[in-house]
C-alpha cells in the first residue's frame, strides 16, 4: 500500500500519517527529515542540498526528488509507503510520477484531508508553547501563562498566530491546491472530511482504504 497525504496546514496530516504507519507498517517518508538526515550524513546529496540552504536558497526540486528516489529505493519501503508533506507543486508531482514509473511502482493513493479554512484558523492559533521545556498546550489548558510542567513562560509562536496562518494558507491555496486537480486527472485522489476528533478522522481514512 502506497499514499500520499495530502491537505492544508494544521488538518491533521502528522497525526494521520502515525495511525497509518502503525497500523499498516509503512515506510513514512518525510521530505523534512529526508534533508535533515543527508545534511547531518554529509551524503552527496545532503552536501549539494547544504550548498544551495547556505545561500539562502530553496533545494532545488531535482535534488529532493533524487533524495526522495535513494528512499524508495532502499528494501524499508518493500511493504509500501506513505508519503507526508512532499510533493507541494504541480512540478514535483509531475517529477514524482516519472519517479514511480523509473522505480515500477503503481502510482500511490492521493488522500486529502478536507477541513474548513476557519477550523484551520482555529485550531492552528490555539496553541501555545513553554519557552523553557517546549511543551505544547491549548487555550483550555493555560493557567496564569505559567507551565504546568516547569512553571515557564507560556507564548504563542508568530506563526501560530491567526493572521500568519492566514497568510500560510494563501501560500497553499496559491502554490499547492492545484494539485488536487492534478491527481484529479490520474484518478488517485480521495478526499476525505478533517472535521472532528483524531480519531474520527481515522476512522474515515481506514474505511476508505478497505
Amino acid at each position: 500500500m502506497n499514499i500520499i497525504l495530502f491537505g492544508a496546514p494544521g488538518v491533521g496530516k502528522g497525526t494521520q500519517a502515525q495511525f497509518l504507519i502503525s497500523k499498516f507498517n509503512l515506510a513514512h517518508i518525510s521530505t523534512g527529515d529526508i534533508l535533515r538526515v543527508a545534511i547531518k550524513n554529509e551524503t552527496p546529496l545532503g552536501l549539494e542540498a547544504k550548498k544551495f540552504m547556505d545561500a539562502g536558497n530553496l533545494v532545488p526540486d531535482s535534488v529532493m526528488i533524487e533524495m526522495v528516489r535513494e528512499v524508495l529505493s532502499n528494501e524499508k519501503c518493500a511493504n509500501g509507503f506513505i508519503l507526508d508533506g512532499f510533493p507541494r507543486t504541480v512540478a514535483q508531482a509531475d517529477a514524482l510520477k516519472s519517479l514511480f514509473v523509473d522505480l515500477k511502482i503503481q502510482h500511490p493513493l492521493v488522500i486529502n484531508i478536507d477541513l474548513d479554512e476557519n477550523e484551520i484558523v482555529k485550531r492552528l492559533s490555539d496553541r501555545f508553547i513553554c519557552r523553557d521545556c517546549g511543551k505544547v498546550f491549548n487555550s483550555q489548558m493555560l493557567k496564569n501563562n505559567k507551565c504546568i510542567s516547569c512553571s515557564g513562560e507560556i507564548y504563542q509562536r508568530i506563526d501560530d498566530k491567526p493572521e500568519t496562518v492566514r497568510k500560510r494558507l494563501e501560500i497553499y491555496k496559491s502554490n499547492t491546491e492545484p494539485l488536487k486537480n492534478f491527481y484529479s486527472s490520474l484518478n488517485v485522489l480521495k478526499n476525505v472530511d478533517g472535521f472532528g476528533n483524531v480519531d474520527e478522522v481515522a476512522k474515515r481514512i481506514f474505511d476508505l482504504l478497505k
